[in-house]
């Protein structure tokens, strides 16, 4: 694929009064493929929002270099601009303004013509679920329809890069599970978008390609499904009552892990291979208390490749093919 946004080696310190810079990118590299998802992950103070400022022309790198289309994010800054979108972690909308009336300011701070504007302002008041609502003031929408309007605004010039700064902090569930539609929707139409999120199962639905972020550089990247098999294989877990009921599986299991009542075997997650260990438990005379079968998910990626626990293992940058 061919990459729309480009991060080459990008540095960024912030200085406080009586004290040294702090670094927060350090040699950050990274790269949005057109017409997909790329989650931005990492604990708080990773550089994730440093990055997006960068991306979006907000903020001056200290070192490195960044494109969007080609275009440095620097000295194109204009014509940048003129190709994506923002939406950040706070709506920005206006209360006292109906939804309509919000898109149409939009829209006429974007330079759109009129009649332009209010077929656009149409559009995407029904591609959003928002026309039932679109005549009444914002201040009374809930704040799922409040966020669903502030992306329609970062929609309005079509942009070809949408960058979303965690968009579904503090919504409730059913109202993500709709933005997430949404943003299938957006990327369904062409638009290219780069997710920061809390929310790694978010990430998991949502994205192409995860790049994890920890100390201010990109530490692993890769496809969800791929990344998560990096850091382990899927198991039959087992809960015993007695770590003596334990000791008696994992005899007839071979190699497993135990920690202390909990049995693991690795599994290929075939209904075949589960069925045999679990009748092999059965001929111990062993009744688990509890089982299932567990995959990794991008919690375990996190965990395992961010903090004091994953950098003394991982290498200075896991990549991982799509």
């Amino acid at each position: 694929m061919t990459a729309i946004v480009t991060a080459e080696g990008l540095r960024k310190s912030f200085a406080r009064r009586g004290a040294p810079p702090t670094p927060v990118l350090d040699g950050l590299d990274l790269e949005v493929d057109e017409g997909t998802v790329l989650a931005l992950l990492g604990p708080n103070g990773a550089g994730k929002t440093t990055t997006v400022r960068i991306l979006s022309t907000l903020l001056r790198p200290d070192a490195g270099r960044a494109t969007v289309a080609g275009l440095d994010v620097v000295a194109d800054a204009r014509r940048v601009r003129e190709l994506i979108s923002l939406t950040g972690q706070q709506v920005a909308v206006d209360d006292k303004l109906t939804g309509a009336e919000n898109l149409a300011m939009m829209g006429h701070l974007a330079h759109l013509p009129r009649r332009a504007i209010r077929d656009r302002v149409e559009e995407l008041l029904a591609a959003f679920d928002l026309t039932a609502a679109a005549g009444r003031r914002v201040g009374t929408w809930s704040g799922g329809m409040r966020r669903r309007l502030d992306l329609a605004a970062g929609l309005l010039t079509r942009p070809r890069v949408m960058y979303l700064d965690e968009p579904t902090t503090g919504l409730d569930p059913r109202s993500r599970q709709a933005l997430w539609d949404v943003v299938r929707d957006v990327v369904a139409g062409g638009t290219s978008v780069l997710l920061t999120t809390q929310y790694l199962e978010e990430a998991d639905r949502l994205a192409q390609r995860v790049a994890l972020v920890d100390g201010g550089r990109v530490v692993a990247e890769g496809a969800p499904a791929r990344l998560k098999r990096e850091v382990g294989e899927a198991g039959v877990e087992l809960d015993l009552a007695s770590a003596a009921d334990a000791a008696r599986v994992a005899r007839a299991l071979g190699p497993v892990s135990v920690d202390g009542t909990r049995v693991r075997v690795p599994t290929d997650g075939s209904v075949a291979h589960v069925r045999s260990v679990l009748t092999t438990v059965e001929d111990t005379g062993v009744v688990p208390e509890h089982w299932a079968v567990r995959a990794p998910t991008l919690d375990d990626v996190f965990l395992a490749l961010t903090g004091e626990s994953g950098a003394a293992e991982r290498p200075a940058r896991a990549e991982v093919a799509a």
